[in-house]
């Protein structure tokens, strides 16, 4: 099955926005939870030195922005290499 690249792309892009906001959301709401998963996800690393979060709407914006934008790339550059993988 042929994937489209602008959907694929498009669909990635949206997911990777729902998955920051709810992040970031997460990160203002429940600060030490949030670590402690993060803490899971790198098999441990003492991340208590990170505690202050500082989020502010800029660097929300700025986040969002890239991370949606790197999304969008990842889903577009996955479409086209299966696309190509698919033809062989």
């Amino acid at each position: 099955m042929k994937k489209d690249p602008l959907a694929t792309a498009n669909a990635s892009a949206i997911t990777i926005a729902f998955v920051y906001i709810v992040c970031a959301l997460s990160i203002i709401l429940f600060p030490v939870l949030s670590l402690r998963i993060a803490q899971t996800w790198v098999h441990g690393l003492d991340l208590s030195r990170m505690m202050g979060f500082d989020v502010t709407f800029g660097s929300f914006i700025f986040g969002l922005i890239t991370s949606t934008l790197g999304g969008w790339l990842v889903g577009y550059v996955f479409a086209v290499s299966y696309n190509y993988f698919l033809k062989k």
